[in-house]
């Protein structure tokens, strides 16, 4: 995989995002049920196995009735000055 998906920030992006699924209480099959798609497409980016894009992300936060604003607001404190 390129870049981005190894780095620390991605990852704690990937680890945040578990946290507001766990918090809403869904599973990641509950999830994907949500957002129409299969289980697998959830485990597979929260492992980073595979990237969400800027929609993606969006649509998730959306799922979980989460603010996405805040969300991302947040995850700019984590992010590097150069990728």
């Amino acid at each position: 995989m390129a870049g981005t998906v190894h780095t620390a920030a991605y990852s704690h992006l990937l680890s945040e995002l578990v946290a507001v699924r766990n918090h809403a209480g869904l599973s990641q099959a509950q999830l994907a049920q949500r957002i129409g798609k299969p289980a697998s497409f959830v485990g597979k980016y929260e492992l980073g196995e595979r990237r969400l894009d800027v929609v993606e992300l969006l649509v998730v936060l959306k799922a979980l009735e989460a603010d996405s604003a805040g969300f991302i607001l947040e995850m700019q404190r984590h992010i590097p000055d150069q990728l």
